[in-house]
């Protein structure tokens, strides 16, 4: 006979850094957004690793571990630093947060150029 194991599902915060049990999920969850943003600006330019990390002013192996996620040693700042070496604009919106949701959060989004 098999044995039946029951499986719970638990609904995730929306924010997989928090459920994960990150110290600081909301800067984690920044930092994130900001290197998928980077990996976006190098696959769209068609850079290889070692291209990037001329323009970066990082070794070829930094730029393969931050693509990989490996981004915990390094600030917001030098993140954003990053893009705007990668010819991006960057522009902060400051806004109140919606009463239906308990905490403020960090969220990048990007545009298209016009």
């Amino acid at each position: 006979m098999s044995k039946r194991t029951a499986e719970r599902i638990i609904k995730g915060s929306g924010n997989v850094f928090a459920d994960l049990g990150f110290a600081n999920p909301e800067l984690e969850r920044l930092k994130s957004g900001l290197v998928q943003q980077i990996a976006t600006v190098i696959e769209r330019r068609g850079l290889t690793q070692v291209d990037a990390a001329e323009i970066l002013g990082i070794d070829q192996p930094k730029v393969s571990a931050l693509l990989r996620g490996r981004f915990g040693g390094y600030s917001i700042d030098r993140l954003l630093r990053f893009l705007n070496a990668l010819d991006q604009d960057i522009e902060l919106i400051i806004k109140d947060k919606p009463r239906s949701r308990r905490e403020a959060t960090m969220s990048v989004t990007a545009r298209a150029a016009a």
